[in-house]
């Protein structure tokens, strides 16, 4: 009898096209007031957006967050008790939000890791330089991540950034973001011109020293140009043009997040990658409500785009540092380090971090039978060759997701087509317990990024139950 059941549903799913094509949208799923929260949350996912233009701003908007949700600073070890919410600021440009459990480090944690970073385009340390004989003054670039190039020309591109002096001063920068500013624009050919151009591969429609914008054309007295442009820049900001040397200055797009379709079901903007992961792992530990049985933290990083180098990245002891520092909080003066180990032994992690959905366009380049489409819930990531998590722990997650009715699907690259990587790899060698898990984008690493705003929402319920998981 039970053989003939379940010949019975295999055969009716086969009728149906199997259980991943039988497998319904997101929005479908919903309730009314659901469509409502989903909506809600988009809006305030758009908010955020429009602040966070790099990983610093992100960073300070992060904290912001969490100080109005209850947190403060990590400052003392008599700080860590059950219930305690603390901040854990790396340099300004990472953070790690915890909320202290009632079971010690030593015994397990729950850990969600994003980074804050985006593709996009960085100033030199000397910028500002003549275009010959043009009248212009443009400044001189460097593409910071795997972005497409030839699509930043043509778009209004705001500078933000900060620039340090030797005086000990630290001044924000920001240009193109407010109703009124000048923008920057990369400008292309026109194609009353550019015969001798069009024989260029789709890579290199620009090339990196290309990417030069527009940043002024009206002469100083002398004549000069670039002059003109320093005196400016320096004076609106008082400062030296040698301090450029001692800035962080990016190129971002200086439009704002928008809805797109005449549904208004997905989020258009530039950085969603990987802020999307971000913004639902901050929202997740803030609202945790009392004391969780295990230590719940949220883990922003910096430069996953260029390889999570330097002190911030994920590559950096930041991470491990902070389980000691918390671990031996905890265990006072017996603190050793196994107590460290079995702390990092015990931790399960989701490494999130957003991943390409299906083109309508371009269909093709991607292998359909394990694409991730968009609406169709959080993304498990398989990329085999040793990259995933072990069985027991996927399917840990699938329980999870299943037991909290959250849509869920896979993705795996098409084979010697595509790929990409997470800071999870960084979290494995350190013997933690890890899986990758995102949504899908349209146009990823573009000027603008398409989002599903109810994989958003699943997303963030995801973060949620995970957090508080037994």
């Amino acid at each position: 009898m039970l053989g003939s059941t379940l010949f019975g549903s295999t055969l009716a799913l086969a009728q149906k096209g199997g259980v991943w094509e039988s497998k319904k949208s997101g929005w479908l799923l919903l309730t009314g007031d659901q469509h409502n929260q989903v909506i809600q949350f988009a809006d305030q996912y758009k908010q955020y957006l429009s602040v966070a233009r790099s990983a610093e701003l992100s960073n300070r908007e992060v904290m912001r967050l969490a100080r109005a949700a209850g947190f403060i600073e990590f400052t003392d070890p008599s700080q860590v008790k059950a219930g305690a919410r603390l901040i854990v600021n790396n340099r300004d440009r990472a953070v790690i939000l915890a909320v202290i459990g009632s079971q010690p480090m030593a015994e397990g944690s729950r850990l969600i890791g994003t980074h804050q970073d985006s593709p996009h385009i960085d100033l030199k340390g000397r910028p500002i330089y003549s275009a010959g004989k043009t009248g212009f003054a443009l400044f001189k670039t460097k593409y910071y991540g795997g972005i497409e190039k030839y699509q930043w020309a043509n778009v209004p591109l705001a500078l933000v950034g900060r620039i340090d002096t030797e005086d000990g001063r630290r001044v924000d920068v920001s240009i193109g973001l407010k109703p009124g500013d000048p923008v920057f624009l990369i400008t292309a050919n026109a194609p009353h011109s550019d015969s001798e151009l069009r024989t260029r591969t789709y890579s290199d429609v620009f090339k990196g020293e290309e990417l030069d914008p527009v940043a002024g054309s009206i002469p100083s007295e002398d004549g000069s140009v670039t002059d003109q442009v320093a005196q400016t820049l320096t004076s609106m900001f008082n400062v030296k043009e040698e301090d450029l040397v001692s800035a962080e200055l990016q190129l971002v797009p200086a439009t704002q997040p928008v809805d797109v379709g005449i549904d208004r079901g997905l989020v258009g903007a530039w950085g969603q990658d990987d802020k999307l992961s971000s913004f639902c792992a901050a929202r997740g530990v803030m609202e945790i409500q009392g004391t969780p049985k295990y230590t719940a933290l949220a883990y922003f990083s910096n430069f996953e785009e260029v390889g999570s180098i330097n002190n911030t990245g994920a590559r950096s002891e930041f991470l491990t540092a902070t389980y000691s520092r918390l671990t031996a909080a905890e265990r006072g003066a017996g603190y050793n380090d196994v107590d460290l180990r079995r702390a990092l032994h015990n931790a399960q992690v989701v490494s999130s971090d957003t991943n390409d959905g299906e083109n309508p366009i371009f269909e093709n380049t991607q292998e359909p039978s394990n694409a991730a489409r968009l609406g169709y819930g959080v993304t498990i990531k398989r990329y085999g060759a040793g990259f995933d998590a072990n069985s027991e722990f996927i399917a840990r997650i699938r329980s999870l997701l299943d037991q909290n009715q959250i849509p869920w699907q896979t993705q795996t690259p098409k084979v010697d087509v595509g790929g990409g990587g997470t800071i999870g790899g960084f979290m494995s060698a350190a013997d933690m317990e890890v899986i990758d898990i995102g949504v899908p984008l349209l146009s990823m690493h573009a000027t603008i990024e398409g989002s599903s705003k109810v994989d958003l929402w699943n997303l963030y319920r995801f973060f949620k139950v995970f957090y508080q998981s037994q």
